[in-house]
């Protein structure tokens, strides 16, 4: 019997800045989709939505209290994407190395650190 898919996967899941606004709130406590509602100007039934997606990412866990749902992050699914993100931080890292390198060897020269740099102009599409 193979497992079901999940509807929407983490990076679609955090596409929406709005989603994202909401699992910072759900970082700090377990809220239910009223109080989530009023931070957001937009009905109750559009967060209701947004909750859905972060819900089917796996990124929200519901539960009944009562008559109401309260909802809490879970925040495992972010792993997946903070491995998809620690393979691009080595080439933001050695990006950092060269300038930090550059810039330090022409402080200590006493020399502009951006005289070596080429000055493109926008309106030159030759280069």
């Amino acid at each position: 019997m193979s497992v079901p898919s999940q509807k929407h996967d983490v990076f679609q899941a955090i596409a929406d800045p709005t989603r994202r606004q909401v699992l910072k709130l759900l970082g700090e406590q377990e809220l239910p989709v009223t109080v989530i509602s009023g931070h957001f100007p937009m009905s109750r039934t559009a967060v209701s939505k947004h909750l859905r997606i972060l819900a089917d990412a796996g990124l929200v866990k519901e539960r009944k209290v009562g008559r109401e749902t309260r909802y809490r992050l879970e925040a495992e699914p972010l792993m997946e994407l903070k491995r998809w993100l620690s393979y691009y931080e080595r080439y933001w890292e050695n990006k950092l190395n060269v300038l930090k390198r550059f810039v330090e060897s022409d402080d200590e020269e006493g020399g502009n650190p951006f005289s070596a740099l080429e000055l493109i102009d926008p309106k030159d599409t030759n280069k």
